[in-house]
Parts: structure tokens; sequence; C-alpha cells
């Protein structure tokens, strides 16, 4: 999450180096939603500036660096009294992008405020309603004074709201001193719920505002040639990079070197597996009859089209796996299941890029089809160390469900996933999925750093940190996800 500027990974200094804007339209934004509407195109504000070092056009950009982030920096608004916004971008065209969030410099402030968003469709030029951006993504990084948490490259942010191509964008921000819970990025109307209190605009809630607050906007770039698709069998032969071969070669002991996926495997399978992946260190009873779960179909890195140059090169692994937290992304539940490997690639370019992390948080995601992808590089079988749940990513995998599910339903393809990934996964590490383990918290806002902390196997990202996610009603769905984990195993 954190800090605006022009570093977002490995993207300079020059917060947003922006090219110089064009001028201002004299129509105002409730013109501009008129025009739209009438059929005449939007008036264009400003034209989107690129952070430093990022492609600016798909065009331009390398064949193997798909994608962009461009980078706008929020400013006060002078005309938005009656909603109380008091920082923000009035209506303007931009190149087409797919995602976006607002990022800010100090990865320990928090935005107390309700940040809204409109878009337009690059396809019909048409203009959403106001959206929500959730607020609250600090709690998805890494565990305070660890090595990537101390980079100086890690920055503040909302969540990532996925919206679609588009190629117009309008932003507000309104201090409160509440935030909802369990907001879902859902339509408000124009004002609906706007309200910033008496002296709204007037300069004291923008300095109550965290500093350096831009709007990063991610084109996650096309499909690569090869990506994975339902059926595929074969591994890409195409040629890889040393850091695509690593990653890839971190899975060696599942599939051969460029698998766009790894195959599913029977349980008589998956304990032959079990047992020449960890035979040395199982114990006896664990070789007679291990408890793990059939070994899902997972997609790759590869298969999701990952850009490996975006991540730091090596891998961090924790010593073993005893819990998984479950995480919902918070981005929004309106995309197709098609479309899951492109906001997979903006999630990754927006935690590398944008907050500064070292690879994509998650070790898992979970589309709302039930399909199963891996997150961060080091192996899928592996204990590989994310950036997931503040003060609980050693020991344990965090498993996101791509969507916000505060007030919407998880589908019942997604819960079997997750319940199908945590018996396998934990499987792997001799952990029943129905009882309780014990963590050592390195340093969140529920537990201070050194406390040992009875955790269900299977938690939810609240229990580790006073937070909504996974949203609530997808924690109501973490007790069915532990019987049917467990059934799995063979408990």
């Amino acid at each position: 999450m954190r800090g605006i500027l022009a570093s977002s990974i490995g993207v300079i200094c020059a917060a947003a180096l922006a090219l110089p804007f064009a001028p201002p339209a004299a129509a105002s934004a409730a013109s501009a939603s008129s025009a739209s509407s009438a059929g005449a195109p939007a008036p264009v504000a400003d034209v989107a500036t690129r952070t430093a070092g990022t492609a600016d056009t798909r065009a331009d950009a390398r064949a193997d660096v798909p994608g962009s982030t461009r980078s706008l920096p929020l400013r006060p608004l002078t005309r938005d009294r009656a909603s109380g916004a008091v920082l923000g971008l009035t209506p303007r065209t931009v190149r087409p992008f797919s995602l976006l969030g607002v990022v800010w410099d100090d990865p320990s402030a928090d935005l107390h405020g309700r940040v809204q968003v409109r878009t337009r469709a690059a396809g019909t030029g048409e203009w959403t309603d106001w959206q929500d951006v959730e607020t609250h993504y600090t709690q998805h990084g890494a565990d305070p004074d660890s090595s990537e948490a101390a980079t100086g490259k890690v920055r503040g942010a909302t969540a990532p709201l996925w919206v679609g191509e588009s190629d117009g964008v309008e932003v507000r921000v309104l201090p409160q001193a509440g935030d909802p819970e369990d907001v879902d990025p859902v339509d408000t109307g124009p004002d609906e719920g706007a309200s910033g209190g008496e002296g709204a605009g007037e300069g004291g809630e923008v300095s109550t505002l965290p500093a350096g607050m831009r709007l990063d906007l991610v084109d996650p770039g096309e499909a690569v040639p090869g990506e994975f698709a339902e059926g595929a069998e074969e591994p890409r032969t195409g040629v890889m990079t040393a850091a695509a071969q690593a990653a890839s070669a971190a899975n060696s002991a599942l599939v051969p070197l460029g698998a766009t996926h790894i195959p599913s495997l029977t349980a008589e399978e998956t304990r032959e597996e079990l047992v020449a992946l960890r035979g040395t260190e199982l114990t006896g009873q664990q070789q007679a009859k291990p408890y793990i779960g059939p070994r899902p179909s997972i997609v790759t890195r590869r298969g999701w089209g990952a850009d490996e140059s975006l991540r730091e090169k090596s891998f961090v692994y924790t010593s073993k796996v005893k819990a998984a937290f479950v995480h919902h992304t918070a981005s929004g539940s309106n995309y197709s299941c098609s479309q899951a490997p492109s906001l997979i690639r903006g999630f990754y370019r927006y935690h590398t890029k944008s907050l500064g992390w070292r690879d994509i948080g998650y070790n898992f995601l979970v589309d709302k089809c039930g399909r199963i992808y891996e997150g961060r590089a080091g192996g899928v079988a592996k204990p590989v160390k994310g950036a997931h749940t503040m003060g609980f990513n050693s020991k344990t995998t965090g498993i996101a469900v791509i969507g916000s599910y505060g007030s919407k339903k998880p589908s019942s393809k997604a819960v079997k996933a997750v319940a199908r990934l945590t018996a396998w996964k934990l499987g792997l590490h001799g952990m029943n999925p129905k009882k309780k383990t014990s963590l050592t918290s390195g340093g969140g806002n529920l537990y201070a750093k050194g406390t040992k902390v009875k955790m269900k196997v299977i938690s939810g990202h609240r229990d580790g940190f006073n937070t909504s996610c996974p949203g609530g009603k997808l924690y109501k769905k973490l007790s069915s996800v532990r019987s049917k984990a467990a059934e799995y195993q063979g408990r």
C-alpha cells in the first residue's frame, strides 16, 4: 500500500513525472455527465501521465513486459462543495486502463475518509455512477520490521478496484470521522452518502489526509501468447527469461518447466507425491496414513501471464505452513472468469509497482468459477512467505478470493476451491483444518509483536488483524470450508 511517488517499484522518483496537463475544459463534472449521456465526448481536463520508467502504451511496451502503470497526483477540488469532496481529479480522458487505486507516501498512514471514482468505458463511452473504493488495505502487507517492509519502497494505498477497460476517470476524496465497514465497490449515485461535513474543501480536511496522494491507473497488459486455456495440457515452449525460468523451476517437482498449469491428482497419487516431496520429514504414522486432500488443478504464474521482471529475483520461505488465511481482494465482483488472469496481472503490477512489495502479496488466488491460481513465486508446494496478513505471514499461506464479499455471497465453486486447496496445502504439513494452532505475531493492531496466539488452522484475515476482510459473507463460509477440507483429507 503506500505512498505516492514515482518510485512505484522501479519507477523513478519524480512523483509522476507528469506530462504537461492540457488546459482544463470549461465544462464542469456535471456537464461532462450530461454531454456523455447525450453522445458527445466528455471534456478532457488533463492528459493522463505515466509513472516514470513504465511503458506508456501497449504499442511501445516490450513484448516481454506487458502492461503499464500511470500516476496522476490528486489535487484540491474547488467546485465540488455539494459532495464534501476536498481532493480528487476532475473528469479527464486517459490512456486505456482496467484497474485503479489511490496511493500515498506513508505506509503507516490511514486514510480516514471515503474514496469514490467513476470511469468511462472504452467501448461505449458511457460513464459509470460513483463507486466506493475500499480504503483499508495496509493490513494485507508484509510484517512490520521484516526485510520486505523495510526497503523504503513501500507505500500506503487503497485496495485496487477493477473497472474493466476504460479511457476516462474522475475521483473524489471525502474526509470523514468514521469509515463504513464491509464496503463493496458499488454504485452509490452522484451524491448519495457523500457528505464530508461542514468546511469540506476549506483545506483543513486536506491536511488530515495522507501526504502525496495520487491515482494509479493500471493496464494489466494483453494476454500473452500461450496463456493458459481450459483443457490445455502442454507447457509453453517459447523463449523464457531467466526470471521466468526460475519461477517455473520452483514447481519442477510437480510439472515440467514452462507448464501453464499444474494438473489435479487423485487421492492416491497425491499421497504418493507427498512421500516423494517430504518423505524424510514425515513421521511413520504420517507415511502410513497421510491426511491430505487430492491436489487440485492450479494455474501457474506462466499460465496467467506474470511479467517476472516486476518482482524481486529471490524467493523468501518460511519454515512450514501451519495455517491458511482467507482474504477477498476487495476489488469488486463485476468480472468474468475469462478476465481473471487480467485481474491477477493487475493486482501483481499494483502490489509491486504501486505499493512497493517484492511480489504479489497472496500465495494463491481463486476466481468465482473456482479456478485456483499460483500467487507469489517460489513454488506452490513450498512454504513461500507472502504479504497478506500483517503480523502473521510467517508459517502461513494466504488465499484470496477475487471479488468483494462484504454484502455479496461468494460462489459455491469458489468456496469449494478454497476447501480443496487448503486440504492439500495444509495436508503437505500435516495440519488438521478443523483444529487450532499456535502462531507468533509479527506485530499488528490486534496482537503485539511476539504475542503467541491460538488461531484456527483455517482463519479469516480479520482473525489476525482488525479488518473487515475477507468480507462478512465469505467469513461466514469458513466453517463449512474447514469441515469440507477435513473431509477431503480423509478425517
